[in-house]
């Protein structure tokens, strides 16, 4: 077994868990009370390139990832660095992260909010729209054709906007034979060897049709690359490490995003 399909194996057991503990139909119950209306698909299409500021405990390649912090000092600083929204990491056994915070992160922020997560099963489909999530993560590399197509409908008619990510040209074409798969990720990290080559953005970008919108994921750190992206047409950057290791995660990221003024906010 390769790292991702470690993941996807430990994911699918951990759902099964889960649903144990918290059967589906009370998941529907919570999903009774109407949501928050925070477009993220929306949110990525300003003008210039959108920052997806991503809070992530640890990963398999860079173990533990600022100690000791909470999520919600975390992404009250992205908010004020300008972030257009946050990704939040709930994998937990490779990446440290839950549910919970996505809740926390639900309630210490107001811009649009990404599960990121290795979604395999309906049911986490449901639990993201519980939580409180705005959009949820699609690794085409996760699943096979038939359950992403089924995993994006289900997304779709929660209400939740979906990033649907891809590493390579066949990658890509399963992503644009989902019908309404807008947002296209290109994660220049390769989840087999966890290598990073960012030319992988721009290498695919050329495929993909006008009119969908294009998030790039994984090695940019700076402004620079970030005008490079606007150039070529790229509409958002998820980062994520980068921030999280800053001294200072509101400058690191107003740096990235060119704000240069105080959010007025409910803190």
């Amino acid at each position: 077994m390769n790292v991702l399909e470690r993941i996807v194996d430990a994911t699918r057991s951990d759902v099964r868990r889960r649903q144990e503990e918290v059967p589906l139909r009370d998941l529907e119950r919570q999903l009774a009370a109407p949501r928050q209306d925070r477009p993220f698909s929306e949110a990525l299409t300003r003008p210039g390139v959108s920052v997806i500021a991503e809070h992530k405990r640890r990963s398999p390649s860079a173990g533990d990832i600022r100690p000791g912090s909470s999520v919600t000092e975390v992404v009250q600083a992205y908010e004020r660095g300008g972030a257009a929204a946050v990704s939040i990491l709930t994998e937990g056994q490779h990446f440290g992260g839950s549910l919970d915070d996505l809740r926390e992160a639900r309630g210490a922020s107001r811009v649009p909010i990404l599960r990121k997560d290795f979604i395999v099963d309906p049911y986490q489909v449901y639990e993201t729209a519980a939580a409180g999530a705005d959009a949820l993560l699609l690794i085409v590399a996760a699943v096979d054709q038939r359950d992403l197509e089924h995993l994006h409908g289900e997304a779709r008619a929660l209400d939740l906007d979906v990033l649907v990510e891809v590493h390579d040209e066949d990658e890509l074409g399963c992503a644009l034979e989902v019908v309404d798969a807008d947002v296209i990720g290109i994660n220049n990290r390769d989840l087999v060897d966890f290598s990073v080559d960012i030319e992988r953005t721009f290498e695919l970008l050329s495929d993909v049709p006008a009119g969908k919108t294009v998030v790039a994921e994984s090695g940019f750190h700076s402004r620079e690359q970030l005008d490079e992206l606007e150039r070529v047409g790229v509409d958002a950057v998820l980062v994520g490490e980068m921030l999280m290791r800053a001294p200072d995660p509101e400058a690191a990221c107003r740096a990235l995003t060119g704000a240069d003024f105080e959010h007025d906010t409910m803190y």
